[in-house]
């Protein structure tokens, strides 16, 4: 069987597949979503993401093959109320003009019966990588698939917001939800 290299949207990371198991999916954004959830203020502020990009590579067949490559846009969060937007996207949280973008990087898809799976990924948020593990579901319909889930990091883990005066008034955990379509490309 002849091997192929694929590189994932401009990742430093190479993948080795065979290539009749290769298969190239693409996002559809606009169906998709990246929002943010996070407890500030005696309140949970919800958030979305509006701007980001990325790759999937994925066999329904072979699942250990998936992997996927997303990178959002930090300065694109939007929050309701607007009124914590720049504050979070600012210095001393995101940082977003030093730190532009967030990496998402999906490592591995394991099955948990039916259209229900475990995920294992790397997110980077100001330049700190960390690993993430959560439950995904995953249906794949013709040339069509749909990836929904939520994960949890810890925003100090990312030197997110750890100094000043607002730290105490805005929780440890934040919660990333996700719901994205991807087309066979």
């Amino acid at each position: 069987m002849r091997r192929r290299d694929v590189l994932l949207g401009g990742s430093a990371s190479l993948l080795t597949l065979p290539a009749a198991a290769q298969s190239r999916w693409t996002f559809d954004r606009s169906v998709s979503s990246i929002e943010m959830s996070v407890s500030a203020f005696g309140q949970t502020r919800r958030g979305r993401f509006s701007d980001w990009s990325g790759d999937i590579i994925f066999d329904p067949a072979s699942l250990s093959r998936t992997r996927a490559n997303v990178v959002v846009q930090a300065a694109s969060l939007r929050l309701s109320p607007s009124i914590g937007t720049d504050r979070a996207t600012g210095p001393g949280f995101l940082d977003a003009a030093r730190y532009p973008t967030i990496r998402f990087v999906l490592l591995s898809v394991e099955p948990a019966g039916g259209d229900s799976y475990n995920a294992r990924a790397d997110v980077t948020i100001k330049g700190r990588t960390n690993a993430v593990s959560f439950p995904v579901d995953l249906r794949a319909t013709g040339d069509r698939a749909h990836l929904t889930g939520a994960f949890t990091v810890n925003r100090t883990d990312f030197g997110i917001g750890t100094s000043g005066p607002w730290n105490r008034l805005v929780g440890r955990q934040a919660t990333v939800r996700f719901a994205l379509q991807a087309r066979r490309t």
